[in-house]
């Protein structure tokens, strides 16, 4: 199975496709969308365009997307949100399932901690894929998203054949 994993931002979204064959991982591609410069209108237009294409040129079965925190801007926090919006749109429009989960969540997952730094979540992507070139911090964040929806689709479908076995 092929996953996304996007780290939304509106300036630049981090972006991440790792691929679950018989347990194992391997990374495909990553790397970071900027939105660049211009109203709101076409910051987000720009996203949706990138992520379209990078839907369409790796063709994922699954996606995770960060949830948004809350911080003190509450201006930034709505950008971020509209970003974020686009970020679940894009799979869920090309018919894919989008899981969603807490920042702290994703660190648990691939870190063990839930108030990991990005160093420790970039120290461990590149643990769980050795030698990749990653295209930044986003996209590091990405990737480890990714590790975690994967991590539970995996614990997901062995519960299913489980309980299959068992008759229930």
């Amino acid at each position: 199975m092929r996953v996304l994993g996007v780290d939304p931002g509106l300036r630049s979204t981090g972006w991440g496709v790792i691929e679950q064959v018989n347990g194992r991982l391997t990374h495909v591609a990553n790397g970071i969308c900027c939105s660049g410069a211009g109203t709101l209108a076409d910051r987000l237009l720009s996203l949706h365009d990138q992520l379209v294409e990078i839907v369409a040129r790796h063709a994922p079965e699954a996606a995770a997307v960060e949830q948004t925190f809350v911080n003190r801007d509450g201006a930034g926090t709505l950008k971020l949100g509209q970003a974020r919006g686009i970020a679940v749109l894009v799979p869920a429009r090309a018919g894919i399932a989008v899981g969603e989960y807490a920042p702290n969540a994703v660190k648990k997952a691939v870190v063990g901690v839930g108030h990991a730094d990005k160093r420790q979540v970039d120290h461990m992507v590149r643990l769980q894929f050795p030698g990749i070139e990653i295209a930044g911090a986003d996209a590091a964040d990405a990737l480890a998203i990714a590790l975690c929806h994967a991590y539970h689709l995996s614990a997901g479908s062995r519960l299913a054949a489980a309980l299959a076995k068992a008759g229930a």
